[in-house]
């Protein structure tokens, strides 16, 4: 056989087995469809666009304004008990376990109530915790650098809670009142600021959340093995 008549079949033999896989994709195709009810509406799943994410989301879950949350992030700006902007931008990052539990008391308890929470911190690097540190040397009101703080495990968040929009149910104090009034004992306070204190609480131990005796709105997780971090979060340019 000549070589150009060889290469001619040849080419033919590869279209006619083209043509024939795709006769066969075609009839399978239509046959799947036939069984799909008319007024049923088919929809394509594009893979979630993750080249955005700039951190480890083994290790890490960022929260974000949402139906959830709503971020109000004090030691990103100058409005905290230091006077002194502590983070370089304002993100709110915390363990995935965190995350869950949160998104289970929303899902189960506040979106009915129309609740949600309100983040004043959540994760805080070591070296953020040495600012802190370095700005109030106050064990009373800071944790030492070298023992730490359930922050900076990403383990710890101080929260409110607020209505859809935002405004804060009445707790008696403002985040980072450092007296007696923050404490979860004192109960000179009206009943449904004491009633609000007790629902946050309530929410919290039950979805396995910590308290402390001088701050109502400081929760967090325990028994993870999880220990701190010196990880920073990186700001948008």
């Amino acid at each position: 056989m000549h070589r150009e008549a060889y290469q001619r079949l040849k080419y033919l033999v590869l279209v006619a087995s083209f043509c024939a896989c795709k006769t066969e994709v075609k009839r399978e195709t239509s046959a799947a469809l036939a069984d799909i009810p008319d007024d049923t509406v088919v929809t394509t799943v594009e893979a979630p666009d993750t080249t955005h994410v700039d951190y480890a989301t083994t290790e890490w879950t960022e929260l974000l304004t949402s139906e959830t949350y709503i971020l109000d992030l004090r030691y990103a700006t100058k409005d905290n008990f230091t006077k002194a902007q502590i983070y370089p931008c304002a993100r709110c990052f915390v363990r995935p376990q965190v995350q869950t539990r949160l998104e289970q008391i929303y899902q189960t308890q506040l979106k009915a109530q129309g609740l949600k929470f309100k983040l004043y911190d959540c994760y805080r690097p070591r070296p953020a915790q040495q600012k802190l540190w370095d700005i109030v040397p106050n064990a009373t009101y800071v944790a030492h650098p070298q023992k730490g703080s359930m922050h900076n495990k990403g383990l710890a968040v101080d929260l409110t809670l607020c209505d859809k929009n935002g405004k804060e149910l009445e707790m008696g104090t403002d985040f980072d009142f450092f007296g007696r009034a923050a404490r979860h004992n004192y109960t000179e306070l009206d009943t449904q600021i004491l009633n609000n204190r007790k629902l946050l609480k309530s929410l919290m131990e039950k979805a396995g959340f910590k308290s402390i005796k001088s701050e109502w709105w400081h929760y967090s997780l325990t028994g993870t093995g999880l220990g701190q971090s010196d990880w920073e979060w990186p700001c948008p340019k």
